[in-house]
Protein backbone atom coordinates (compact mmCIF):
# COMPACT_ATOMS: atom_id res chain seq x y z
CA UNK A 1 0.00 0.00 0.00
CA UNK A 2 2.82 2.14 0.61
CA UNK A 3 3.12 2.95 -3.45
CA UNK A 4 -0.33 3.97 -3.71
CA UNK A 5 0.50 6.33 -1.28
CA UNK A 6 3.71 7.15 -2.50
CA UNK A 7 2.28 7.78 -5.96
CA UNK A 8 -1.12 9.05 -5.24
CA UNK A 9 -0.80 12.06 -7.30
CA UNK A 10 0.21 10.23 -10.18
CA UNK A 11 -2.32 7.40 -10.09
CA UNK A 12 -5.23 9.94 -9.43
CA UNK A 13 -4.33 11.70 -12.68
CA UNK A 14 -4.36 8.43 -14.66
CA UNK A 15 -7.76 8.26 -13.21
CA UNK A 16 -8.94 11.75 -14.10
CA UNK A 17 -7.66 11.00 -17.59
CA UNK A 18 -9.59 7.61 -17.49
CA UNK A 19 -12.66 9.56 -15.93
CA UNK A 20 -11.96 12.46 -19.32
CA UNK A 21 -12.13 9.61 -22.15
CA UNK A 22 -15.28 7.50 -21.19
CA UNK A 23 -16.93 10.96 -20.90
CA UNK A 24 -16.12 11.18 -24.27
CA UNK A 25 -17.48 8.02 -24.67
CA UNK A 26 -20.74 9.26 -23.66
CA UNK A 27 -20.82 12.97 -25.51
CA UNK A 28 -20.10 10.81 -27.94
CA UNK A 29 -22.26 8.37 -28.19
CA UNK A 30 -24.65 11.36 -26.79
CA UNK A 31 -24.59 12.83 -29.98
CA UNK A 32 -24.56 10.39 -32.29
CA UNK A 33 -21.36 10.25 -33.81
CA UNK A 34 -19.99 7.67 -35.95
CA UNK A 35 -18.90 4.55 -35.32
CA UNK A 36 -15.25 4.60 -36.34
CA UNK A 37 -15.22 8.19 -33.98
CA UNK A 38 -16.57 6.08 -31.01
CA UNK A 39 -14.98 2.85 -31.44
CA UNK A 40 -11.61 5.08 -31.53
CA UNK A 41 -12.95 6.67 -28.17
CA UNK A 42 -13.15 3.09 -26.28
CA UNK A 43 -10.36 2.50 -27.61
CA UNK A 44 -8.08 5.56 -26.03
CA UNK A 45 -9.98 4.99 -23.04
CA UNK A 46 -9.09 1.27 -22.46
CA UNK A 47 -5.59 1.86 -22.98
CA UNK A 48 -5.72 4.91 -20.59
CA UNK A 49 -7.27 2.16 -17.77
CA UNK A 50 -4.72 -0.43 -18.97
CA UNK A 51 -1.68 2.48 -18.59
CA UNK A 52 -3.58 3.06 -14.59
CA UNK A 53 -3.47 -1.10 -14.43
CA UNK A 54 0.03 -1.70 -15.34
CA UNK A 55 0.94 1.09 -12.90
CA UNK A 56 -0.74 -0.21 -9.96
CA UNK A 57 0.22 -3.91 -10.70
CA UNK A 58 4.18 -2.88 -11.10
CA UNK A 59 3.84 -1.74 -8.13
CA UNK A 60 2.28 -4.54 -6.12
CA UNK A 61 4.85 -6.76 -7.79
CA UNK A 62 7.70 -4.80 -6.29
CA UNK A 63 6.22 -3.96 -2.99
CA UNK A 64 4.20 -6.94 -1.78
CA UNK A 65 4.95 -9.99 -4.12
CA UNK A 66 8.94 -9.17 -3.74
CA UNK A 67 8.45 -7.70 -0.44
CA UNK A 68 11.30 -5.03 -0.95
CA UNK A 69 12.89 -3.07 -3.90
CA UNK A 70 15.64 -5.67 -5.27
CA UNK A 71 18.97 -5.32 -6.27
CA UNK A 72 17.91 -4.49 -10.56
CA UNK A 73 21.47 -6.70 -11.18
CA UNK A 74 20.64 -9.67 -9.32
CA UNK A 75 18.77 -12.70 -10.45
CA UNK A 76 15.77 -11.49 -8.36
CA UNK A 77 15.98 -7.98 -10.06
CA UNK A 78 16.31 -9.19 -13.56
CA UNK A 79 13.45 -11.31 -12.85
CA UNK A 80 10.80 -8.29 -11.23
CA UNK A 81 12.23 -6.08 -14.47
CA UNK A 82 10.99 -8.98 -16.66
CA UNK A 83 7.72 -9.90 -15.35
CA UNK A 84 6.93 -6.00 -15.02
CA UNK A 85 7.99 -5.87 -18.26
CA UNK A 86 5.52 -8.32 -19.67
CA UNK A 87 2.80 -7.10 -17.93
CA UNK A 88 3.68 -3.57 -19.65
CA UNK A 89 3.24 -5.05 -22.99
CA UNK A 90 0.20 -7.53 -22.19
CA UNK A 91 -1.84 -4.23 -20.89
CA UNK A 92 -0.96 -2.11 -24.39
Amino acid sequence: MAHLIRDKAKLIARVRRVRGQLEAVERGLSSEADCEATLQLIASSRGALNGLMAEVLEGHIRYHVIGREPDPLSEDGRAVEQLVGVVRTYLK
